[in-house]
Order: C-alpha cells, then sequence, then structure tokens
C-alpha cells in the first residue's frame, strides 16, 4: 500500500502509465475480500487494477511458500510486456531476512548476495524501490497517511523459517545489535558485487570453450580450468540456457561423472527441468526427454495436393511436406508411414553410394545416441524413403514422392541439422 501510494504522488513524473496486479493465491478464507479492498484502493486513486485468482492445491511436502512464489512470478512473467517494470515493496529487514535464510541453506556469494535493486523478469524488469527503507520507516508513513493495510494471518505462523526469523530471532538480535538489517544489507550488496566479478569471469571463460554444437560446452578446455571455475562457468552456462541451477551434489556430479566418461558414453545428470548429457567432446544442457515412442507406433500421413503437416506425439514437433512444382496435384493420396527407433534399418543416402547403417549415418550426422530414438523414419510401401533432418535414402526401385520434408518444432534447437530439409525427387531411371 505503501509503495502503492507513493507511486500515485509522482504518477506525473513516471516514464508509463501506472498500474496495479493483485493475485489471490486461494489459500486463505479472506481473500476474496482482500481482493476487494486492493480494488477499492485503487479505483479511490484512478489507478487500472489487474486481479488474477489462483486455486492454487499445494501437495505434501511442498513449501507452500515457493508454490505460491512460482505461481505469482507466472502470472507477473505473462504481464509484463517489454519494457514494463515490475515495482515490489520489499524492504531493508526483508533483505536482512533473506541474507539469514540463504547462510543458513549454505548459499554461495550469489544465494548471500540476496535481492538485487533490479533484475530481468520476463520481458520486463522486476524493480525494488524501497530496498533502503526500513519497515518501521515504512509503517510511519502509512499511519501519516492514515492507510489501512491487510496483514496475512500466515505472517505470524512460526512454522514457517522467515516467520520464525522475523518473529522470534531477528528481535532478540536486535536488541544487542539495533543496526542489523542495515548491516547486513551490507553485507549482501558486498557479496553482489563479489558475485558479478564471478559473473564477468565465468561469462569471459565460457566464450572461450565453446563446443562443436551450438550452446556446448568443449568438455577438454573446461577439464582444464581450477575446479572453482569450472563450477562458476557451468553455473552461467546454465543461466544463460534458461535452466534452473543444480544444488551441489549435482553441480559436482557433472564435474566428477560427465567429464571423465568415455567420449562413446552416455553419462546424465538431471534435475527438475534439465538434463546434462555429453556427446563425444561436447557438454549438452536440453530439456527433459521424454519417454521415447514405441517402436510398434506407425503414424500413417496421406499427403494431399497442397503442402501437408503431421503433429508427431507430444513434444517431438511436426514434419512438413511442400511438393516440387506442381507435382502434387498429379499425386493426390500418396500414402506415407512414419516410425521411430528403426535402428536396425539401411539406407542408401546416395545413388551412387553403398548401403549405411543407420548407427553410421547418425554418426556421421552428430546425431547424439540419446537422441535417436526420437528421430521420425519415414516409409513409402514399406521402403525407407528418409531420415528427418539426416537424410534422404535413394530407392532403387518403384515411385518416389516429389517435394521437400522438413522436422521443425522439436525442442532440439541447438540441433541445427535436423531443421533443415530434405529433398525428395524421383529417382534417375536405373
Amino acid at each position: 500500500m505503501v509503495l502503492l501510494e507513493a507511486a500515485a504522488e509522482v504518477r506525473q513524473q513516471l516514464p508509463g502509465e501506472l498500474r496495479a496486479v493483485h493475485v489471490d493465491h486461494g489459500l486463505q478464507p479472506e481473500a476474496r475480500r482482500w481482493a476487494e479492498q486492493c480494488s477499492a484502493f485503487c479505483l479511490a486513486r484512478a489507478i487500472p487494477i489487474v486481479i488474477r485468482h489462483l486455486d492454487l492445491a499445494p501437495q505434501p511436502g511442498e513449501s507452500v511458500e515457493a508454490v505460491a512464489r512460482e505461481a505469482r512470478r507466472g502470472v507477473f512473467i505473462e504481464l509484463l510486456e517489454a519494457d514494463d517494470l515490475l515495482l515490489t515493496a520489499h524492504h531493508e529487514d526483508d533483505q536482512a531476512e533473506t541474507l539469514l535464510l540463504a547462510l543458513l541453506r549454505g548459499s554461495g556469494v550469489h544465494g548471500l548476495a540476496a535481492m538485487p535493486f533490479s533484475t530481468r523478469l520476463g520481458r520486463g524488469r522486476l524493480v525494488r524501490p524501497l530496498l533502503g527503507y526500513r519497515r518501521s520507516e515504512l509503517a510511519d508513513y502509512a499511519a501519516r497517511r492514515g492507510l489501512e493495510w491487510i496483514e496475512d494471518p500466515s505472517n505470524a505462523e512460526t512454522a514457517m523459517d522467515r516467520n520464525f526469523l522475523r518473529q522470534r530471532l531477528l528481535p532478540l538480535a536486535r536488541e544487542r545489535w539495533p543496526a542489523l538489517s542495515a548491516t547486513l544489507a551490507r553485507s549482501a550488496r558486498h557479496c553482489a558485487e563479489t558475485a558479478a566479478l564471478v559473473d564477468g569471469l565465468a561469462e569471459q571463460t565460457l566464450m572461450q570453450i565453446t563446443g562443436a554444437l551450438p550452446g556446448a560446452i568443449h568438455l577438454p578446455l573446461l577439464e582444464q580450468l581450477e575446479r572453482s571455475l569450472a563450477k562458476a562457468v557451468l553455473r552461467t552456462w546454465l543461466r544463460w540456457g534458461g535452466f534452473a541451477l543444480p544444488d551441489t551434489r549435482h553441480l559436482e556430479r557433472i564435474l566428477d561423472e560427465v567429464l571423465p566418461a568415455r567420449p562413446d558414453a552416455n553419462p546424465l545428470v538431471a534435475w527438475a527441468g534439465c538434463e546434462v548429457r555429453r556427446y563425444r567432446e561436447d557438454l549438452c544442457c536440453i530439456e527433459p526427454l521424454p519417454d521415447p515412442p514405441s517402436t510398434d507406433l506407425c503414424i500413417r500421413w496421406r499427403i494431399g495436393a497442397q503442402p501437408t503437416r503431421l503433429d508427431l506425439p507430444p513434444g517431438l514437433g511436426r514434419l512438413e511436406w511442400c511438393w516440387h512444382g506442381a507435382t502434387g496435384g498429379e499425386a493426390v493420396g500418396l500414402d506415407l508411414e512414419i516410425r521411430f527407433g528403426q535402428i536396425g534399418q539401411w539406407c542408401r543416402p546416395k545413388r551412387a553410394g553403398r548401403r549405411r547403417s543407420l548407427k553410421n549415418l547418425f554418426q556421421e550426422a552428430g546425431v547424439p545416441s540419446w537422441l535417436r530414438n526420437f528421430i521420425p523414419f519415414i516409409f513409402k510401401d514399406g521402403n525407407l524413403i528418409a531420415i528427418a533432418g539426416v537424410c534422404v535414402c535413394a530407392q532403387p526401385i518403384g515411385d518416389m514422392p516429389d517435394g521437400d520434408l522438413r522436422w521443425i518444432g522439436h525442442p532440439w534447437g541447438w540441433m541445427e541439422r535436423l531443421h533443415e530439409t530434405l529433398r525428395i525427387e524421383q529417382p534417375i531411371d536405373q
């Protein structure tokens, strides 16, 4: 309420329109009434407000705070447009609590940096303009302005770590160290400066050890780094990829299990939303792979006269077919079949070439072994005519379709070859 009141006072000097957003998590019986009070507060000041009602249902063992925080963050990311600023009312005492919680969890300098004044969020930025003010100063402001605010009853539940610090530990500590919040906030700023130096060195190093695959790290160069720098580089690499950072145990496993593995091995370190794998001398981070399609799966694809698309199983994108010239008008009703995991097949990628095993073709195309069961195989009349993203298979007999085949929309965007158009043509008379 203090932040919104203060922003309303200077709205003419703001670089854009002032708006408010209230998130009702659906976790308190009085939540609907709170939304109504927020709406009335904004109406009295002619401030547009967006109210989002959520219906959160944390599962046993889940942190209610964490579930609510992630849901709230999702709402903010959805609402923010380019160049929007989301202002939140975190203050100096909040910063002290965040630092202590990070310290008690064994966080490094990035965690001990606590909350930054400004950070990117979705297409906009999150800004905390009140970090330099104590909670008591904000309460005094509210009292002078006659502002009324809502106290969430869950704030009194000391079973939550932050509330335990706020209600029990910090009041006792302030009796001995009255400037505790300011001192801890200063420590957080020191940690933020150190974290910025580490990030700068890690980013510079990361750009010097890129791998052969887009977005990958060259393993021999990573192995040459001092261990602490290698950890910083890995964190930066994962953050650039948009992945949640791993805990210390998973980070150690990357260095101790994935790096020394044989080039032909298939090591994997995974955590929520991320998998780290290697292929040859490249270290790759990808979204978790789904279960591969069954080798018994057969998807029938009837090609018409117009460009045609086929949606593949969830997470695997789609195939698109476009005829060459006017060929499509003469071949309406062409029937193809899509299969997966047909590793035992053979293919002659060039008319003058020899038959090759799919393993050899995948190796030449640089397709990692852990992706091969997801590659679509295209058959016509029982004959393999193409491997999506890899090559066209020449057939000595029978009619071939005549068109362009593309595999797009799959999650492995860094595998640029898999987006290539394959040109399938009528064979020359044998």
